[in-house]
């Protein structure tokens, strides 16, 4: 949408470089989730972070009733082990929704960071340098909420270093070769701008990750993303815009003129419908990004995010050379084998970090390991894996008794130690 012309406001044609606009539109598309969560929770539709049945009392809930919970342990702990947090709608306090402002800030300086980087730097460049979220992500996720990470992890992470720092070479070794119109100057001002937006888009998953596991004020999936949506609007309008329009800058004084951008967006409808496009296609992105760090983890966010460069970068070739004949798009250089070789090592990395799952790459010694050897890590994390799978399979068996008989019996698997049981909050040492 950035290479669009339109007629601005002076009546001439001009590329429709409008980096605040895209941010507005982003959260004007992100606000649409409001509705859906409004529609979820007045026609009671299943959908995850929600429970419908959480709107009665504790007394009339059905999984644990009232006088089977162990007053010994935390609220948490009697919850079914694994169970993802669900908070009905009247559980989440009036100061959460303005509370909800911080990610939005953190998602409009962020967005406005990387679409100002944009204008320097070629979209598959500026893709793959978003990739550097990980880095950030890991280290936050490990200091500030607690969760250590395995070493296989880290090298998995350290990788993807790599993979950024083979990409931003692409860029600045093309500007300096004259492969693009850019100058060298711009190109490190991009890559800067975008690795900065990265740093601090890793503030708003490890936050959104955060408030969605709280255990007394779990913040639902499409409420979260349409909060954001909704203070992003109010700051682009009452905050961002008038900023950018009194700064000096190339855009007829400004640094990005609003009256010429609606002049332009009213006057081409190339731009209109590029942006009704661009509006189903952020929420689409938002609202499974955020179900992601629900289901997962925000690291997991970081992580899937990576792969859109490979559909981008491809995408962009396929406009350059068979669409549009070189009119848009992006052409292959003789750095794009740098900028290839730079996804290569991003794959890998991911697909380390991945292990012991599927799809994986396990550092056994082998070559392709570097002759790293962390066979005794992985069988921890897979007996873990099995622990799991049988205390769900103990759950589930408990909860079919139940159904057929009211008093339960033990709520403490025996496939779970209870020295576990106490790490992971659904257990507690008892004194004889």
């Amino acid at each position: 949408m950035m290479e669009l012309p339109g007629v601005g406001i002076t009546g001439e044609e001009e590329i429709f470089e409008k980096p605040i606009f895209q941010t507005f539109g982003m959260f004007v598309g992100m606000l649409f989730g409001l509705f859906m969560h409004w529609a979820v929770v007045w026609f009671k539709i299943p959908f995850p972070g929600y429970d419908h049945a959480g709107s009665a009392t504790k007394a009339t809930d059905r999984s644990r009733p009232s006088h089977e919970e162990d007053p010994l342990l935390p609220a948490s702990a009697n919850q079914k082990n694994g169970e993802t947090p669900t908070t009905a709608l009247n559980q989440i306090p009036m100061w959460m929704y303005w509370f909800l402002i911080i990610p939005s800030i953190f998602d409009l300086a962020a967005t406005a960071l990387c679409m100002m980087g944009l204008r320097y730097l070629d979209v598959s460049v500026y893709q793959l340098l978003r990739g550097s979220g990980i880095i950030f992500v890991a280290l936050m996720k490990q200091h500030v909420l607690g969760d250590r990470l395995y070493i296989f992890q880290w090298i998995g992470v350290f990788w993807n270093v790599i993979a950024v720092f083979m990409v931003g070479a692409t860029a600045i070794l093309s500007s300096d070769n004259g492969e693009t119109d850019l100058q060298p100057g711009n190109a490190l001002l991009g890559v800067s701008l975008v690795m900065l937006g990265a740093f601090v888009q890793s503030l708003q998953f490890v936050f959104e990750e955060k408030v969605m596991t709280l255990e007394d004020s779990a913040v639902p999936p499409l409420l979260l993303i349409g909060m954001e949506g909704l203070w992003g609007t109010v700051l682009c309008l009452f905050v961002v815009y008038p900023l950018a329009y009194f700064l000096p800058g190339d855009d007829h004084g400004s640094f990005e003129d609003p009256f010429n951008t609606y002049a332009m967006f009213v006057n081409t409808p190339g731009i209109q419908y590029a942006f009704v496009i661009y509006f189903f296609a952020i929420f689409g992105y938002n609202l499974f990004a955020v179900l992601v760090t629900f289901a997962l983890n925000s690291i997991w966010h970081a992580i899937l995010d990576n792969f859109r460069p490979i559909t981008v970068w491809m995408t962009d070739l396929c406009i350059y050379y068979v669409l549009t004949d070189g009119r848009y798009g992006e052409a292959w250089s003789v750095f794009s084998y740098l900028q290839l070789a730079g996804m290569f090592v991003l794959l890998y990395g991911t697909s380390v970090y991945n292990a012991p799952h599927a799809g994986s790459i396990k550092l056994k010694g082998d070559w392709w390991a570097l002759w790293l050897d962390l066979t005794r890590e992985y069988d921890a994390v897979e007996q873990e894996l099995h622990d799991a799978e049988l205390h769900e399979e103990w759950e589930k068996k408990k909860e079919e008794y139940k159904m057929r008989r009211p008093s339960s019996m033990a709520e403490r698997s025996p496939h779970v130690s209870v020295h576990t049981q106490a790490l992971r909050g659904i257990g507690s040492h008892q004194v004889v």
